[in-house]
C-alpha cells in the first residue's frame, strides 16, 4: 500500500484540511500520514480560533513520517507562517519529496485573505518551486497574478503564466467564474487542457478544494499521469457531491465515502 502525505491544519469539524485529507486517502484505498500546521475550533458556520504548530514541531513530524514510511505523494494545504513555510520547504528538499500537490490556500469562500503578503511570497519562492501540481481557485489566481480575471480566456493565459514562472503544471479552478464547474490546466510550456464538468446544485461544499488536491496526489501515488490524476479526482469529488450529505448548519461537508455506500 502506497501513502499519501497531507501537510495542512486540523478541522474540528471534520470537512476540511487534514480531516478531509484522510478520509479521501482512505477512500482511494492508500495510507494517510499527516504533517499538522494548526489546530483549528471551527465548525460549518466558521473559524472560531486557529493555533498555529511551531516550525520545529512540524520539521520534527516531517522528519519523523520520511525516516519510516516514506510518502509517495505529498500534498500542502493552507500554511499562514512564513517560518513553517520554509521548514516544510526545507524538508521535502531533505527527503526528496516527490509527486508535491500545493493547494495555495490564500482566500476565503467569503473573499477574506487568509494569508498576509510575507506569507504568500514565501508560498511562491520556497513552495511553488517543489511542486508537480499547484491547483488555486480563481480568488487565488487573481492574488497571485495581481490582476481580475473575468473570462475563460483571461483563466487560460494566468494558467500558463503561473506555470511557466514556477515550472509547475497550474489547475486553475473556475467554479467561480460561472454555474459550472469548468477547470483550466496550464503547463510551463504553454499548453492548456480544460476540464469541464456541469455544477452540482448544493450548499454543502467545505472541505471541496482540500479534497479534490488530495485525490489528484493519490492519483499521482498510483502512477497516474497529472492529467488522468486531475481527471480522476474531478469525478470523485463530483461523487462527493452529489451524494447529497447534509450535516451541520453552515456549508456542510463533502461525502468522502460515497463509492462505498
Amino acid at each position: 500500500m502506497q501513502a499519501v502525505l497531507s501537510i495542512a491544519g486540523s478541522d474540528s469539524s471534520g470537512g476540511a484540511g487534514i480531516q478531509a485529507d484522510i478520509k479521501t486517502i482512505a477512500a482511494h484505498k492508500l495510507f494517510a500520514e499527516t504533517v499538522i500546521t494548526a489546530l483549528t475550533a471551527q465548525n460549518t458556520t466558521g473559524v472560531r480560533d486557529v493555533l498555529n504548530a511551531t516550525p520545529q514541531f512540524v520539521t520534527e513530524q516531517l522528519d519523523a513520517v520520511f525516516e519510516d514510511i516514506p510518502p509517495q505523494a505529498v500534498k500542502i494545504g493552507m500554511v499562514s507562517q512564513v517560518e513553517i513555510i520554509q521548514a516544510i520547504a526545507e524538508g521535502l528538499r531533505a527527503h526528496q519529496a516527490k509527486n508535491i500537490v500545493v493547494d495555495p490556500v490564500m482566500v476565503a469562500t467569503s473573499g477574506s485573505r487568509l494569508i498576509d503578503e510575507g506569507a504568500q511570497n514565501a508560498l511562491v519562492s520556497s513552495l511553488f518551486p517543489l511542486a508537480d501540481v499547484i491547483t488555486p481557485n480563481l480568488p487565488e489566481a487573481e492574488a497571485l497574478m495581481g490582476r481580475t480575471i473575468a473570462t475563460e480566456e483571461q483563466m487560460e493565459q494566468a494558467a500558463r503564466e503561473l506555470a511557466a514562472q514556477v515550472g509547475a503544471v497550474v489547475l486553475i479552478k473556475g467554479g467561480h467564474l460561472s454555474d459550472a464547474a469548468d477547470d483550466v490546466l496550464g503547463f510551463p510550456d504553454g499548453r492548456v487542457r480544460w476540464y469541464r464538468a456541469p455544477h452540482i446544485a448544493t450548499d454543502n461544499t467545505h472541505g471541496t478544494g482540500c479534497t479534490l488536491s488530495s485525490a489528484i496526489a493519490c492519483g499521482l501515488a498510483k502512477g497516474l499521469s497529472v492529467e488522468e490524476a486531475i481527471n480522476q479526482a474531478k469525478t470523485y469529488v463530483r461523487g462527493a457531491l452529489s451524494a447529497g450529505l447534509d450535516l451541520g448548519h453552515g456549508s456542510g461537508p463533502l461525502d468522502h465515502m460515497w463509492a462505498y455506500e
